[in-house]
């Protein structure tokens, strides 16, 4: 019998494959060694995409100086697989929201410089193929300050060169492409984006994500006037109509600057890693999957790690199962939904690694006695 093992990080507590290594003890303890395990490490496109994949992928973790949202020296780190060729960010470590005060956050200042200068030195290390997670940004520079930190420049009507924030989209007047850096026309890139908000407008990136990022009224309409005006420039410098784009308004404009200057694919999170590991070819015999997140609840069903193992191993008839740190709510479609937290157990307690690995590990020996019989036969 052979049993793939999929699940994302319980986050605080066990990784991806931390919590694959403590269903495969439950398995093993209810089973035996006779049957034929595989785990994975996955995740939606969010936190912890970048170990998940490093780790699926036979790759490693290395960190780069970059730029911070307000342009302050910070150590990022994203992956390169093993073969080489693939890097494997998160724009959030570079240009993440987590890395301001809450007094600092202010999308007009803030820029996306650093995850360019993460991608450059992706590219001087050889990699060619990009996967990148774009959720939790600070920024609504539209891509501007990555795509300057590539080689990119913007300038205003006095042809002044600009840094590449919000505030500057607004002036831009001016794209010029010469000094781009070489290896970016060698390379591809599949973003992993979960909103179809468009660029601009009252579904837009400012409408609704700026405020968020620190954002009032008044900034808001200035960064809605600013998407609106450097949607036109880029129109009329390649022809490409970004605004209505489905994913364009991702991570403040973000997604729109994958679309226009690099012809990326913007794909769901899941779909992203689930793809880049090959899960379908993995699905192929098995009996049985798990899968879980740290809190199942009404949500999970909406592009989240184990509704993506769930369809893809629906497709090949295979049952799945899923754990859950905390379940407030169990989806349709599982075979088994079951909460590894004991009643009462405090959070805190809970969280601890030795504490939450014994929980999933008897959650998992739980869930292969409820349905021994049927394996078994």
């Amino acid at each position: 019998m052979k049993i793939v093992i999929a699940s994302d990080s319980f986050k605080g507590s066990l990784s991806s494959l931390q919590v694959a290594d403590a269903v495969e003890e439950g398995i093993r303890a209810a089973l035996g060694t006779g049957a034929e395990i595989v785990k994975v490490g996955v995740a939606d496109g969010g936190e912890g995409t970048t170990e998940a994949l490093a780790e699926s992928l036979g790759g490693r973790l290395t960190s780069a100086v970059v730029s911070d949202p307000l342009g302050r020296p910070i150590s990022a780190v994203y992956g390169i697989t093993g073969s080489g060729d693939t890097a494997v960010m998160e724009m959030s470590s570079a240009s993440g929201l987590p890395l301001l005060a809450l007094s600092e956050r202010n999308p007009m200042l803030t820029s996306t410089r650093g995850t360019g200068e993460l991608i450059a030195d992706a590219l001087a290390r050889g990699c060619r193929k990009f996967l990148m997670g774009i959720g939790g940004s600070a920024t609504n520079d539209c891509g501007t300050g990555m795509l300057s930190a590539l080689g990119w420049r913007f300038y205003d009507a006095e042809g002044n060169l600009l840094w590449g924030r919000g505030a500057d989209l607004e002036k831009i007047c001016t794209i010029d492409d010469t000094d781009v850096l070489p290896a970016m026309r060698e390379a591809s890139f599949t973003v992993a984006c979960d909103v179809n908000n468009p660029l601009y407008g009252p579904r837009g990136t400012a409408f609704v994500f700026a405020p968020q990022k620190g954002a009032d009224s008044e900034m808001v309409a200035t960064l809605d006037r600013g998407l609106r005006s450097f949607a036109a420039v880029i129109e009329k410098k390649y022809g490409i109509s970004v605004g209505d784009v489905p994913g364009a308004g991702a991570a403040g404009g973000l997604g729109a600057a994958f679309l226009a200057f690099t012809g990326a694919r913007l794909v769901p999170g899941i779909d992203m890693v689930l793809d880049a590991i090959r899960f379908d070819e993995t699905l192929k015999g098995a009996s049985l999957v798990f899968t879980g997140e740290g809190k199942i609840d009404s949500q999970t069903i909406c592009g989240k790690t184990p509704s993506g193992v769930l369809s893809r191993a629906a497709r090949q008839g295979i049952s799945v199962i899923a754990i859950g740190g905390k379940v407030d709510a169990a989806p349709e479609g599982f075979l088994d939904v079951l909460q590894a937290t004991p009643a009462g157990m405090s959070l805190e307690q809970a969280m601890n690694f030795e504490t939450a690995f014994a929980n999933v590990r008897s959650a998992a020996f739980e869930a292969i006695g409820r349905h021994l019989t049927k394996w078994v036969e």
